[in-house]
């Protein structure tokens, strides 16, 4: 049996989330951000993990000291909930500092049809 949308989608974040940490202690810091935009891809629907990838972003932003990026992942986080709230998100975006918040951008090929919309009320996968 074949997982369910929801299941590969939380299965390729927590890939991505994984990749991201290794390219960070492998201080490959641009192979981190690349990760972690993906997992923002595939979180952004979803508050709690949307927020999660955000909270990802900072810190590794402030673990370089990129005070633009800082910046940038603060007002993401303060933005996101509101985003998911009202359904105004520009999919696909990245999430980072140096995209707009609110630009739309296409799926990676191998992420679309892991990317669902909201299919439950907390948040989660």
């Amino acid at each position: 049996m074949a997982d369910s949308a929801p299941n590969r989608a939380a299965n390729l974040l927590a890939k991505e989330y994984r990749a991201a940490q290794k390219a960070v202690e492998a201080r490959q810091i641009d192979l981190a951000w690349h990760h972690l935009e993906r997992a923002h891809i595939l979180a952004q629907t979803r508050l709690w993990p949307h927020c999660q990838s955000h909270w990802k972003m900072l810190s590794l932003a402030i673990n370089q000291r990129d005070f633009r990026e800082v910046v940038g992942q603060v007002i993401r986080l303060i933005l996101a909930p509101i985003g998911n709230a009202t359904g105004k998100l520009p999919l696909g975006n990245t999430g980072r500092a140096n995209v707009s918040g609110f630009t739309e951008m296409p799926y990676p090929d191998d992420l679309a049809d892991a990317i669902l919309q909201p299919v439950d009320s907390d948040g989660g996968f």
